[in-house]
């Protein structure tokens, strides 16, 4: 096997209550001045300020950037660039789910290096470290709050650009799973379709390891168990706390094998027409693993495995629909949409968007190159 290097932030806090741990260790980092970047919702039910009056206690000064949209934008990198440089920063806190993580990396990454955040659209084109960044998880599904993985938005282009950077990666990461109870079903539905997703789409990488498989399969597995109990319940203690290691692991897998079509494709979705990204992996995903499946049938009928499907005495291709079957059963038990008409899509913005996923750098580690042609058909099969 050849070589390969495993990013995540040195240090990871985990469990319920653990956000009182993680306070004590924020100090140890000799950090004064921090941008916490967030959303008008979190802000507005109080939970920013609990933070930022967790950290005055310890001695960090705050500033509050809850300027993020849900797909954050290369103009919300740059407001919040801009109050973090009017202030004297030092760091940035990022405080919510995927979108929040996303732009506060943009914004750390640009206040070290310089330019503007579309200059290091792609792989590792930065020169050095972001300014500390230290992200407070509040959903369980993106996992941005661990990878090296950012998602901006460019408004003027309407594309989202995939920023995959070592210097991303956040110094800490909080997954504390009391803060994921106020998650409203919608939402706990969207994110946990996209850690499956994510795992899926690292379990068939190209790049695959045995240290990312294990953690693909065990990430499955708990969304399939846990998923449904999460959204028809979001008081359930257990199940919001095995959601939040589902998609941390999930988040291990795909930092560090990658991704796959399905979300090249999403990102196009999601840019074009501001939809929601966990919702259009959840409709693409059956599609791309069946066109995966044509290479990777074994890996399909693991996955079939994890998700609880029986396949004893089944050939690999037989498993492999089953696993197709079982994501088709999840997503519509939590309400996910059957297909993209219902979103708004429309097919003669196909080669558009497939022309921009194909030059999504989450496609390199695709088990199975595609053409334009065969992305518009996955396109048009997910109607």
């Amino acid at each position: 096997m050849a070589a390969f290097s495993f990013f995540m932030p040195p240090v990871n806090h985990m469990g319920e209550g653990c956000l009182e741990a993680a306070m004590d260790d924020i100090i140890s980092f000799g950090l004064k001045k921090a941008l916490v970047v967030t959303d008008k919702v979190l802000n507005e039910i109080g939970l920013v300020a609990d933070v930022t009056e967790h950290l005055g206690a310890k001695g960090i000064t705050s500033v509050i950037f809850d300027g993020t949209q849900p797909n954050p934008t290369c103009g919300n990198v740059e407001e919040g660039l801009k109050l973090l440089k009017e202030n004297n920063c030092d760091c940035v806190i990022s405080l919510g789910g995927g979108s929040p993580h996303d732009c506060a990396k943009g914004i750390a990454l640009v206040a070290a290096n310089g330019g503007v955040i579309k200059d290091y659209e792609g792989v590792n084109k930065s020169a050095k470290p972001q300014l500390p960044l230290i992200a407070i998880n509040t959903t369980a599904g993106t996992a941005s709050e661990i990878t090296r993985f950012c998602i901006i938005t460019d408004e003027e282009r309407h594309v989202k650009m995939a920023i995959v950077d070592k210097n991303t990666t956040p110094i800490m990461s909080v997954n504390d799973s009391e803060l994921m109870k106020g998650m409203p079903a919608s939402l706990t539905a969207a994110t946990g379709m996209d850690a499956l997703t994510h795992a899926v789409e690292a379990y068939v990488s190209t790049i695959a390891t045995p240290v990312t498989d294990c953690n693909a399969l065990k990430a499955i597995e708990l969304i399939g168990q846990f998923l449904r109990r999460a959204v028809g319940n979001g008081a359930d203690s257990e199940a919001r706390e095995q959601m939040a290691y589902a998609q941390l692991m999930a988040g291990m897998a795909f930092n560090n094998a990658s991704l796959g079509y399905v979300h090249a494709m999403a990102h196009q979705l999601g840019g074009f027409y501001d939809l929601t990204h966990g919702v259009c992996n959840a409709v693409l995903l059956p599609h791309v693993s069946r066109y995966n499946a044509r290479v990777r049938p074994e890996r399909m009928a693991d996955i079939a495995v994890a998700l609880g499907e029986n396949v004893h005495g089944l050939t690999d291709v037989e498993a492999a629909e089953k696993a197709l079957s079982a994501m088709q059963r999840l997503s519509a038990d939590i309400g996910i949409p059957a297909g993209l008409t219902q979103l708004g899509v429309k097919e003669e913005d196909f080669e558009t968007l497939a022309t921009n996923a194909l030059k999504d750098a989450c496609g390199l580690t695709n088990p199975k190159q595609a053409t334009l042609e065969e992305i518009i058909e996955i396109y048009s099969a997910a109607m």
